[in-house]
């Protein structure tokens, strides 16, 4: 199931208009993925290296962009049907029932996202105004769930639906949208061209070889809000230049 979801993914992407793999694409001696720089691509989400590192039970998920990351943000469209989402995200090998999601149902990401028409975690006030409900537009963590959705387009990814009537396994900061969505209210960290996000992961487990790779993408929320509700639009940048996972969590 997992393989066959990979694979998928993979030809999604590609469809998607991401850059296939050039022979630049490398494993730097830090185990990080390499990719060249691209004048033609945004800076801030031209992806140059990809990295993931644990200390026990926590995994530091990193980026490094050509520019100063987190710099650019979509404007937003005044609604929620047709909301714009941009986001860096780290996909990976790792089963959704590792974080508390059904299993077996899609490839399992971190992402950080910006988008300033909604705002999908209802625990937290990301810009400490007192308002919990107005902080889209920060830059916040998600695990999701992504699947090849012929719906959204020929060859397009989306944000797991969870069709009317049926209730898959959530993780407990799941944010009650009908899709496979979490808020965990980790932190993401700017620092010049770096983006970081600290993830902790319950002790059982297991997060030795887990692979992973580097994308840099927009999404949109369907017009009609409805299934497909969340679709990928837009693949700026692939680290390994064709969503093979080469990165290893060591």
């Amino acid at each position: 199931m997992k393989n066959l979801l990979l694979t998928s993914a993979v030809t999604s992407i590609a469809l998607a208009g991401a850059a296939l793999a050039d022979g630049e694409h490398a494993i730097n001696q830090d185990g990080a993925i390499v990719s060249p720089e691209d004048a033609a691509k945004v800076a801030s989400f031209d992806i140059l290296a990809a990295h993931a590192h644990r200390e026990g039970n926590v995994v530091t998920f990193h980026m490094t962009t050509a520019g100063t990351a987190g710099a650019d943000q979509p404007d937003p469209s005044g609604a929620l049907g047709g909301a714009p989402v941009w986001s860096y995200v780290w996909p990976t090998s790792l089963d959704p029932a590792a974080v508390g999601f059904e299993g077996g149902t899609g490839i399992l990401a971190m992402a950080a996202t910006s988008h300033p028409d909604f705002d999908d975690t209802p625990l937290f006030d990301e810009n400490n105004d007192g308002d919990t409900a107005n902080d889209g537009l920060q830059w916040h963590s998600h695990w999701v769930v992504l699947t090849p959705t012929e719906a959204c387009s020929e060859g397009a990814l989306a944000v797991r639906d969870i069709p009317e009537g049926t209730h898959p396994r959530m993780p407990a900061s799941w944010p009650g949208l009908p899709i496979f969505l979490d808020s965990p209210g980790f932190t993401p960290a700017f620092d010049g061209p770096e983006i970081t996000i600290n993830v902790g992961f319950s002790n059982h487990v297991d997060l030795a070889g887990v692979s992973y790779d580097g994308v840099t993408s927009a999404l949109r929320v369907n017009a009609n809000i409805h299934a497909p509700l969340l679709c990928v639009t837009d693949v700026f940048d692939v680290a390994s230049g064709d969503l093979t996972l080469p990165g290893k969590i060591e």
